[in-house]
């Protein structure tokens, strides 16, 4: 089936499920921008359009860390930054300004704004925070929009680097003062990665960010290299190989990998067999043939309790993957869209 097809029936299946909205809705909605416009087809474009459109009257909003969510975050940003929405212009430039003035810790990165004061970092937030700055950024013209989605991404990814491994944390200060999850965890690094993607993908070639984007972008698509499976995917707990397969963080390091040979950052032969690899995984095993999605692991921030709190055990044993679970859908649409900009139109289950 054409990767794009998979993408649209992706969503269908999510949409046929629960409202999609709330961060993990958001990415899948900007999915299904990107697969409208490397489609190109009208009705798909007014789909995401009306889609979005929705936001913020129609939608019975949950309690967001970061209000951008609640205009339809990245993927009203990008559908601005392509020409789609040219009538919410005021509306992403007021919540890139929320942002900007969004609490942080005594480094600068944006912290959990419930309890400023504890530093509560995570890293999650580079997927939030780095692309609806970056799109805004670039379709305002607004320098300093680009600067700080640059900034929040590169502090990230230095915050939470293990050196040992070249693999990233996921949070900071959630057990305790200065203490570090111990985890490798899939979507945490597809989290970190996807900042880092969108980056390299949409910064101007002489921006002065340009350089760091692509050193931090090559380094952890090389830290991922050695512990895909055999099947394809990136395990839950990434180094260790008795942990299950996660599909939501394979399927952002595809999409990664995929943006990168496309673009000549990554060298095509040696990342195009871990490219094609992966995108053959998570067809023949995330998805099934209704569209709906299996291991992905559910929302997982520094699970466990007192000693086990934000160890590799817990990230392991307690966020046990499910079916249809809601952040699947938009990493494998992200993944399904590259797989055709990288001259993939045909997908067969095997």
């Amino acid at each position: 089936m054409n990767p794009l097809k998979i993408s649209q029936k992706l969503y269908e299946h999510y949409e046929s499920k629960e409202i999609v909205k709330h961060y993990y809705g958001l990415l899948a909605i900007y999915g299904l921008v990107k697969t409208a416009e490397t489609s190109e087809e009208g009705e798909l474009i007014d789909k995401v359009k009306n889609i979005l459109s929705d936001f913020p009257g129609a939608i019975d909003h949950p309690q967001y860390n970061f209000p951008s969510y609640k205009i339809g975050g990245i993927a009203k940003a990008y559908a601005f930054m392509l020409g789609f929405m040219p009538e919410v212009k005021e509306e992403i430039r007021e919540y890139a300004d929320e942002i900007m003035k969004a609490p942080r810790d005594s480094k600068g990165i944006m912290c959990l704004p419930s309890n400023p004061k504890a530093g509560l970092i995570w890293i999650d937030v580079a997927a939030a925070i780095t692309p609806y700055l970056l799109f805004a950024g670039i379709a305002l013209k607004e320098q300093t929009y680009i600067d700080e989605a640059a900034k929040q991404a590169f502090l990230m990814y230095e915050e939470f680097l293990d050196q040992s491994n070249g693999l990233l944390h996921q949070c900071k200060n959630f057990m305790g003062p200065g203490i570090y999850s111990q985890d490798h965890w899939s979507r945490g690094n597809g989290w970190g990665y996807i900042g880092l993607i969108e980056l390299v993908q949409y910064l101007p070639k002489d921006s002065v960010h340009r350089g760091k984007a692509e050193r931090y972008f090559k380094a952890l698509s090389t830290a991922f290299l050695p512990y895909q499976s055999k099947r394809g995917l990136w395990r839950q707990e990434i180094p260790f190989e008795y942990s299950y397969e996660e599909t939501s963080g394979s399927a952002i390091i595809i999409y990664g990998y995929g943006v990168g040979v496309r673009t000549g950052i990554l060298d095509k032969e040696t990342y195009m067999p871990y490219f094609i690899k992966g995108l053959n995984g998570l067809n023949n095993i995330s998805i099934n043939e209704d569209f709906s999605t299996e291991l992905s692991c559910p929302g997982c921030l520094c699970p466990g309790e007192g000693e086990e709190r934000g160890s590799v055990k817990s990230y392991v044993t307690l966020p046990l993957p499910c079916r249809d679970e809601h952040h699947s859908f938009g990493p494998l649409m992200l993944a399904m869209v590259e797989a055709y900009k990288n001259g993939i139109v045909d997908l067969e289950k095997k």
